[in-house]
C-alpha cells in the first residue's frame, strides 16, 4: 500500500526505522506521473508491501529536501529505492514500471 508522506521528518523516521524503503514523487497534474503512480501501486500490491509517495505540489519542501539528500536532480514523476536509510537506486519518468521497481530489488 502507498503511504502519503507529508514531512521531513516523517521522510528520515521511514527510512531510518525500514531497512529497504521505495518513495515516489508524484506530480498530481502529469499523466505521465499517474502513469507511474499506478505502475508504483501496482507493484506494492503484487508484494504485499507498503511503499511512500509525495504529492510535489504539496509537498515542494520535502521534494527539495529528497534532491539535497540524495544529489538527484528533482523530477516528477521520480522513484528512488533506500537500504539501510541510503538511497541506492531511482527512475524517473516512463521508467517507471513494475519491471523497473523489481530490478531496484535485485
Amino acid at each position: 500500500m502507498a503511504i502519503k508522506l507529508s514531512s521531513i521528518d516523517q521522510f528520515e523516521q521511514v527510512i531510518t526505522e525500514n531497512k529497504y524503503v521505495f518513495v515516489l514523487k508524484h506530480s498530481d497534474t502529469c499523466p505521465i506521473s499517474a502513469n507511474a503512480y499506478d505502475q508504483f501501486n501496482k507493484f506494492l500490491y503484487e508484494r504485499d508491501m507498503d511503499g511512500y509517495y509525495l504529492i510535489v505540489q504539496q509537498e515542494r519542501e520535502l521534494s527539495d529536501y529528497i534532491a539535497d539528500k540524495t544529489n538527484v536532480k528533482h523530477e516528477s514523476p521520480q522513484a528512488f529505492y533506500f537500504v539501510d536509510g541510503e538511497m541506492v537506486w531511482n527512475r524517473d519518468h516512463s521508467d517507471i514500471n513494475v519491471s523497473s521497481l523489481a530490478q531496484a530489488e535485485e
